[in-house]
This record gives C-alpha cells, sequence and structure tokens, in this order.
C-alpha cells in the first residue's frame, strides 16, 4: 500500500522538488456517485445511477419508481407491495401518489 506521508524528495524549492516528480495534488472533496438499488427475497433490481446533484423527488419519479415497478411486476406479478424510507424526495406527496397510483401495494410514510 503506498502512503504519501512516508514518500520523500529532497529539494531546496518547491521547483526542484516538482522536477522530481514532487507534485501531489489532494482532491479535497473526493467524487461521489449516487445510486439506488432495490432488495428483496427474490435479488435485486437494476441499478439506478443519477446525474451529479441532489435527488428531487422529480427525478426520484421519473428515473426510480419506474424501474421499481417493472422489477416488481415482473418478478412478482400483481401480488407484492412497496415500501421505501422516509427521505424527503421519497416522502413528498407527489411520489406518493405516484406510488399509490402504480404499484399493486403500497406502505406509505404514515404506516
Amino acid at each position: 500500500m503506498y502512503n504519501s506521508q512516508n514518500q520523500h524528495i529532497w529539494a531546496t524549492s518547491r521547483d526542484e522538488a516538482d522536477e522530481k516528480g514532487g507534485i501531489k495534488v489532494k482532491q479535497k472533496f473526493p467524487q461521489k456517485v449516487m445510486v439506488w438499488l432495490g432488495v428483496c427475497s427474490k435479488g435485486v433490481t437494476p441499478l439506478v445511477i443519477f446525474d451529479p446533484g441532489t435527488v428531487d423527488h422529480a427525478e426520484y419519479i421519473q428515473k426510480v419508481l419506474p424501474v421499481a415497478l417493472k422489477y416488481g411486476n415482473k418478478t412478482f406479478g400483481k401480488h407484492w407491495t412497496f415500501q421505501q424510507e422516509g427521505a424527503k424526495p421519497l416522502i413528498h406527496h407527489l411520489t406518493e401518489t405516484w406510488c399509490q397510483d402504480n404499484f399493486p401495494s403500497f406502505i406509505d410514510k404514515d404506516h
């Protein structure tokens, strides 16, 4: 394992250190990836990868819920229940309306 703290370059100036390969760039904020994955007794749903940024209810409805619906119907037919956690985009009233209108059975935020 490489530990940059243990690697030293002896130089009399920053320019000399750079010439000897001493440029060390540390990324302040590492890359992040936002994903969604559903898990059940029969397996896992296809992975949904979001664009960078915050996921709002509209993006959740557009990208996640159709994947969950298709997987649930394919795997269980018409007899299954969709349940989600309590994150803001997931409990938004438009999200819950979509779920009530489309899933065979849905456990809302109050249950």
